[in-house]
């Protein structure tokens, strides 16, 4: 089925229009680019129209000076024909990249702009082969497809012309072999267009397989599962070869067959070419001679772009389907909506009132995740919510961010709905520090301001020294220009979490949410992380999640979660009391610690 879909859209000329569009804001440089292929099609078949006449007109009757000056002025048409040929490869290679340049600009955005949940199911590699491979092959559709396939038809075309007007009859015979050169045209373009179509499919999974598995390397090492994973690359990259093969074999086949066609042309131009001259008298014998001699440049003249035109053609329809899987993502329509101009802005901090009303909400809009969720939390109140893997409690600070939309009920920030709200002034009201700490490659204080210029070292230095991280950072070669590397790669899992906390605290967030910030954490290392936290909350309302009950005992309010629903609500001491979820988590932990 993918297959069949695939050769709908090989001949879907809406698409190709939808990526030549790209190229309207450089009209100027396309424009420029047809007329050169006007110009050089008609340009190529004048040098041996002039040889025919030269022969003819000028050596049978000794014109030594004319034969001088068409040469010279064959020179020149060769030199003018190579300047413009120039202009036109650079052309068409500039729109080429120029238009990826746009859809990279305009993919990386809707990128980022997509809802989490495809993120949640398509594979970090596809995304990257959409980014950058597809987009790749789509300038081949400028620098080697439309454009120098259109170039092709026009050359093909003012070369038979000239063939007819020279001798009708001799043009006749020389076409008799290319039905053949048809058909061999259109099984090499099927063949090759199903080998890339495979290429382009063992690309996207070899991608998306290295991809995850450097980023999952240290559980392949820590498993032993090196040799088991490897001969499932083996397998992909092995499928990527043959592929290729298959494409090469009918490139071996191709090429051979056209120039036999050809050769079979040549020998019938001399044949025929021949036999008129020995039935004819001298003076139409002698013009046999430039004819034929104009003729054999002609036939490879025409045969040139046969040779090449297949390919070109099939390298269009790879570029036609990279531009639908791009476009695919283009128009994907699960995003991030845009906040309406009249979207609520609250200006400075915000007090911080949050409501949950009767929350329910599903990843795939079928399993519920969480069900009926409704709890208040107060201005500067500290809510922890506790419970099992899989409770729903990430799902909470997910929905309250906007990084997912809930199917029913409400969520309330100080009596406003989240939905009706800036997005981006929401988001900066909410400050998230997560368990697992994202660093980008690049410097300390880049990665704890990301990158914002409104925030200076100063400022740095002082959130730094509030969570006692400024003696740690300054023992570092380069301290607060120290490079963390990718993902923060050569910093610990509590370093990394504190960094966080500079982060937060420089956004200075009304509103706080700690995901598992004390979890994976040495004993001294939580106490510093504590102090940071008792930092952060001081004046502000704080959601915090945690395995650990004794980080959360002063709570002004602990929610227990079960399967995605509230089972408790009350403080620690209440909770206790209860003898329920929370006494038994609580229970659990104790004994472990007492052992």
């Amino acid at each position: 089925m993918e297959q069949n879909a695939g050769k709908k859209k090989l001949f879907d000329f809406k698409l190709l229009g939808r990526v030549i569009r790209y190229a309207s804001p450089y009209r100027s440089r396309l424009n420029a680019s047809i007329v050169l292929a006007l110009v050089l099609a008609v340009m190529g078949p004048v040098r041996p129209w002039l040889i025919n006449k030269t022969v003819n007109d000028y050596i049978q009757h000794n014109m030594a000076e004319m034969v001088i000056r068409i040469t010279l002025f064959q020179v020149a048409l060769i030199v003018i024909e190579t300047v413009l040929r120039f202009f036109f490869s650079y052309y068409t290679a500039w729109l080429g990249q120029t238009v990826v340049r746009d859809l990279r600009v305009n993919v990386f955005k809707k990128i980022i702009g997509l809802n989490l949940r495809q993120f949640d199911k398509t594979p970090i590699g596809t995304l990257t082969t959409r980014s950058i491979n597809d987009i790749e092959t789509i300038s081949d559709i400028f620098a080697e497809g439309f454009i120098p396939i259109l170039a092709d038809f026009l050359t093909i075309i003012a070369v038979l012309f000239t063939m007819f007007y020279i001798n009708w009859q001799l043009t006749l015979v020389c076409l008799i072999p290319f039905p053949f050169l048809i058909l061999a045209t259109f099984y090499f373009k099927e063949s090759v267009n199903k080998s890339f179509h495979r290429v382009r499919n063992a690309i996207a999974a070899l991608n998306a397989f290295v991809q995850e598995h450097i980023q999952g390397m240290q559980v392949v090492q820590a498993f032993a599962v090196e040799q088991k994973e490897f001969k499932k690359f083996n397998k992909i990259n092995t499928e990527h070869r043959n592929a290729n093969i298959k494409a090469i074999f009918a490139y071996s086949v191709f090429f051979p067959v056209v120039e036999i066609i050809l050769a079979v042309s040549l020998g019938l131009l001399v044949w025929f070419g021949a036999r008129q001259a020995v039935s004819a008298d001298s003076a139409q014998a002698a013009k046999m001679a430039g004819e034929i001699m104009a003729f054999i440049i002609l036939l490879n003249m025409l045969f040139r772009p046969l040779r090449f035109i297949a390919d070109k053609f099939n390298v269009l329809q790879m570029g036609m389907v990279a531009s639908d899987r791009v476009f695919k993502v283009l128009d994907n329509t699960d995003e991030i909506a845009p906040s309406a101009p009249d979207a609520f802005k609250p200006a400075g901090a915000v007090p911080g009132k949050l409501s949950f009303d009767n929350v329910w909400f599903a990843y795939n809009d079928e399993n519920w995740v969480l069900k009926d969720i409704s709890f208040n939390v107060n201005p500067g109140e500290t809510v922890a919510i506790v419970g099992h893997t899989g409770s729903g409690k990430t799902s909470i600070i997910s929905l309250l961010n906007r990084l997912y939309h809930i199917q029913k009920g409400s969520i309330q920030l100080d009596d406003v709905e989240i939905e009706t709200y800036d997005l981006d002034a929401l988001r900066s009201k909410i400050g998230v520090v997560l368990q697992d700490v994202f660093l980008f490659a690049g410097t300390i204080t880049e990665n704890v301001t990301l990158r914002n210029e409104n925030i200076s070292r100063e400022k740095v230095v002082e959130a730094a020294k509030l969570i006692g991280l400024h003696d740690f950072i300054m023992r570092l070669p380069g301290n607060y220009d120290f490079n963390v590397m990718e993902r923060g790669a050569t910093m610990s899992q509590g370093q990394r979490q504190l960094l966080s906390f500079i982060r937060a605290i420089l956004f200075n967030p009304s509103v706080l949410i700690l995901d598992e910030a004390t979890s994976a954490v040495d004993t001294e290392t939580e106490q510093m992380i504590q102090h940071a936290i008792d930092k952060l909350i001081e004046g502000r309302t704080s959601i915090v999640i945690a395995h650990r009950l004794s980080t959360i005992r002063k709570a002004d309010k602990i929610i227990v979660l079960d399967k995605g629903e509230i089972k408790e609500m009350g403080t620690h001491e209440e909770l206790l009391k209860m003898g329920g979820y929370y006494a038994k988590l609580h229970e659990m932990q104790f004994s472990k610690a007492i052992v």
